[in-house]
């Protein structure tokens, strides 16, 4: 059946799979994509949406890079926002609702338009290994297919057992069978594995429901959307609701407690703990007695309707006695309840900063077998480890991101050096460097590089160099134009701001907290200078960004360029710590396992402290 050998096979149609197969085949590998179900190609597991606070820009960068994950987005969107607005431009979010089943669809046709990728429809049961590479994989009919790398990304699949209630059953996602054979191989090969857990709420018939009880959650008034190249803008949009659970509500889910695998023991491994069950919020902070349900359409012409907020994996008959007694949902209908599921994963301390495992040559994880959730997270993982896979069989450089270069430098930073032992989800806090990190300017960030590996179109290279020639433009024209008091007093008068007594730069004006860039263009020379040139609202934003937090900015790139120093700093591969004595027990313990390429990067590790850090300096010279 497959009479000659592929350059990288990727294990899985998830977010992660199904970006990891786009890249390796759009940068010139022969990609084959093996999964159990094609039907299921980038499938939304559980609710509806891409992006939201800190997933958002990762979306973008994943965009930014050449993914595809924000076109497909925006083609198969219903919803617009962009969240934390009254913040600051570090802090805004662009998070979509979703059809769910056009996002698989797009998904699917996007990938089938990409030449270089194949596809196959069956279980890998086990991988093929030479020495200590990989050379190919092995599916459930004993068929041997050989490649140069192999990208696992098994998302919830391995050794996948769903709990509802006392009931348990293997299953990788509803419906669907579990995967069987790596874990176990893997494991024999010296892997470490663990297990985790996650949840899914009940799905509705959303003709059950009384919308009139609910407060609507309508989109933005002026949609944007995610990918930078141009996909079309949301004109008609369909409102989410929201209602309550209430004290009732809370005591006919607590019946069900001891039945509750969560509780009884039956589930013993760790779920997430940003996006806990309803019967983990009402047991977590029981001083409360009502928590958000958020009631998100699954797609344009569907009915059925994804209960956020409401992730259980209680009896079935608990489930539905509480629902119903939310307001709107008296007389619910249920497609389906909610359940959790528990699967293996590992480690990701056993990555190298590619992705690539340290045990296995040209073996690469992406996705929850590495310990996150979310699909933002996974789909740039699959996008780097299929950047890399294709790097390194054409024995290129490396493309690894750093923590001041993208929020997908500070997520797999964050696995390799910290690991984790409880679903990793992407958070603003995490990114120490997070004004740099904003949505808006990811594609100045990183089109450019991912360009010069060859993965970004030339499109994306144009469109990126015209949008920073003109903010850059529009930025200098701040700083070299003067403005009278005559004509900027009255706008500072309309917004609270002391008025001016000499003339002086339009930049130092612009920079005042209460003025903007509408203000702005209240003046003849801002408005002509926009009109003559053009601008779009892209380069109106990027400009003011640029203004307005200048120093903010200046002060994170000076921190940022302290720690390349550190960077710089390499770590021979064979260094043996156990030389140094001076070493702290548990610094020699953690540096030997996880292995850091820099000093910057062992820094970053937990347990190795500032004093172990200038030990190693030290006798590296330093």
């Amino acid at each position: 059946m497959f009479e000659k050998d592929y350059d990288v096979i990727v294990v899985g149609g998830g977010h992660a799979g199904a970006e990891a197969a786009a890249a390796s085949a759009n940068m010139g590998s022969k990609t084959l994509l093996v999964t159990m179900n094609l039907q299921n190609i980038g499938q939304m597991s559980c609710n509806p949406a891409m992006g939201g606070i800190a997933k958002g820009q990762i979306v973008r960068e994943i965009d930014a890079l050449g993914g595809y994950s924000g076109i497909v987005t925006d083609k198969s969107a219903i919803q617009f926002k962009m969240l934390n607005k009254s913040k600051g431009p570090a802090m805004w979010s662009p998070r979509a609702q979703n059809d769910r089943m056009r996002f698989a669809e797009e998904w699917r046709l996007a990938l089938e338009n990409t030449p270089n990728v194949d596809f196959y429809q069956e279980m890998v049961s086990g991988l093929l290994v030479e020495g200590d590479t990989i050379v190919g994989v092995r599916t459930s009919l004993g068929i041997d297919i050989r490649a140069k790398a192999v990208v696992l990304t098994n998302g919830t699949f391995l050794n996948g057992l769903i709990h509802i209630g006392e009931k348990q059953f293997g299953g990788g996602r509803a419906g669907e069978k579990a995967a069987t054979g790596i874990t176990e191989q893997l494991v024999d090969f010296g892997f470490d594995s663990g297990r985790m857990k996650t949840g899914t709420p009940p799905r509705v018939d959303g003709r059950s429901l009384d919308y009139d009880k609910m407060i609507p959650q309508p989109g933005d008034e002026n949609p944007e959307k995610f990918s930078y190249l141009n996909t079309d803008i949301l004109k008609t949009q369909r409102d989410c609701h929201m209602t309550h659970t209430s004290a009732l509500v809370h005591d006919l889910l607590r019946e069900g407690f001891d039945r509750s695998p969560m509780f009884n023991g039956r589930i013993k491994s760790i779920g997430p703990r940003y996006c806990p069950s309803i019967e983990d919020k009402i047991n977590r902070f029981s001083d409360k007695d009502s928590h958000q349900i958020f009631v998100e359409p699954e797609g344009w012409h569907t009915v059925e309707v994804y209960v956020n907020g409401f992730s259980t994996s209680l009896p079935e008959d608990i489930q539905y006695n509480a629902l119903k007694s939310v307001k709107g949902f008296e007389k619910v209908k249920f497609f389906r309840p909610g359940y959790a599921i528990e699967y293996d994963y590992f480690p990701p301390t056993q990555l190298k900063h590619t992705l690539e495992t340290k045990l296995l040559n040209n073996l690469y994880f992406a996705g929850q077998i590495n310990g996150t959730t979310g699909y933002e997270e996974a789909a740039s993982q699959g996008l780097m480890a299929g950047i890399n896979a294709h790097l390194k069989i054409n024995e290129r450089e490396p493309f690894i991101l750093k923590r001041d270069e993208a929020y997908i430098g500070v997520l797999v930073d964050d696995l390799i050096t910290k690991g984790t032992e409880e679903p990793y989800r992407m958070f603003t806090s995490r990114a120490e460097y997070r004004t740099l990190l904003r949505q808006d300017n990811a594609d100045l960030r990183l089109t450019p590089k991912s360009f010069d590996i060859g993965l970004a179109s030339k499109e994306r290279l144009k469109k990126m160099e015209d949008k920073h020639h003109k903010s850059n433009s529009f930025v200098h024209f701040f700083r070299k134009t003067s403005f009278t008091p005559e004509e900027i007093n009255p706008i500072l008068e309309s917004v609270s701001s002391s008025p001016v007594r000499q003339s002086d730069k339009l930049f130092k004006v612009f920079s005042r907290p209460k003025v903007t860039m509408e203000h702005m263009l209240q003046l003849e020379s801002v408005s002509s200078f926009v009109n003559e040139h053009e601008f779009n609202s892209e380069v109106l934003e990027q400009a003011e960004i640029q203004v307005k937090y200048s120093g903010y900015i200046a002060k994170e790139k000076n921190n940022a360029d302290k720690l390349h120093r550190l960077e710089n700093v390499k770590i021979p591969d064979n260094f043996d710590y156990s030389k140094l004595k001076s070493l702290s027990y548990e610094a020699r313990e953690k540096l030997e396992a996880i292995r850091p390429v820099t000093i910057s990067q062992a820094s970053r590790i937990s347990g190795v402290s500032p004093s172990d850090v200038s030990v190693l300096l030290v006798f590296l010279g330093r």
